[in-house]
């Protein structure tokens, strides 16, 4: 950990991302363009900068870093709740938690992030999209459901809704095939022993391999298998 200058640890949210520098202390930033640049104005030279996965706020930052050249660490989520929680924290905070992912850095050796290739890209893209759909389909399917217990509902309304589910499903197996056709191109060989665990469905292989960049983002098998719900 001494080949840096210092040592970030960011915990990002949807409009905001809190800093924590071992040198510098607490800052925030919006979690914008303009923000990440007036962020990456401040650093010094040969630092890491440290954050967890969370879904795809942390994403673009991370793209943005890794290819201005600074050296970035994308961890697990259940790490620095386990460290946090090794460490007794009870007050959680934005800011509490950035100093805590500041702290996970300096006292592991942690992976550097490597930006995503053009697979891995579209695959996340189609995932949130699907997540998007999915919740929109249930939406519809309960709509049409309180319309039928109205026991007269609209024709028109029906219709609609029983079109716009139709419409949906048939979206949501377009987006599936698609996901597994490119994970196929990558990572055959992760999705056949996935596939051959009992309970396994290829929608969750699918996503474990994608999220995971097929198990590398994990550092051990326990946290593997805290991540997928085994004891």
């Amino acid at each position: 950990m001494n080949k840096y200058s210092e040592i970030f640890g960011l915990d990002i949210s949807k409009d905001v991302f809190d800093v924590y520098g071992s040198e510098t202390g607490h800052d925030q930033f919006k979690n914008d363009e303009k923000g990440f640049v007036k962020f990456i104005k401040g650093l010094p030279e040969s630092v890491l900068v440290v954050m967890e996965a969370t879904g795809y706020y942390h994403y673009r930052l991370a793209q943005f870093l890794y290819k201005s050249g600074v050296c970035v660490s994308v961890v697990n989520p259940l790490s620095v709740k386990r460290f946090i929680q090794m460490k007794l924290a009870k007050v959680k905070t934005d800011k509490s938690d950035s100093k805590a992912i500041c702290e996970y850095g300096q006292m592991n050796d942690v992976p550097l992030y490597t930006a995503l290739n053009e697979v891995q890209s579209e695959c996340l893209q189609l995932f949130r999209l699907l997540d998007s759909y999915i919740k929109y389909r249930t939406a519809s399917k309960n709509k049409l459901h309180g319309e039928e217990t109205l026991g007269i509902p609209s024709k028109f309304v029906y219709r609609s809704l029983k079109r716009n589910v139709k419409h949906l499903q048939k979206e949501i197996t377009a987006i599936e095939e698609r996901l597994l056709d490119l994970v196929k191109q990558e990572q055959q060989h992760q999705l056949t022993l996935l596939k051959s665990i009992p309970g396994m469905g290829v929608k969750t292989a699918l996503f474990l391999i994608v999220v995971t960049d097929g198990f590398k983002k994990f550092e051990t098998a326990s946290q593997l298998c805290s991540y997928v719900g085994i004891t």
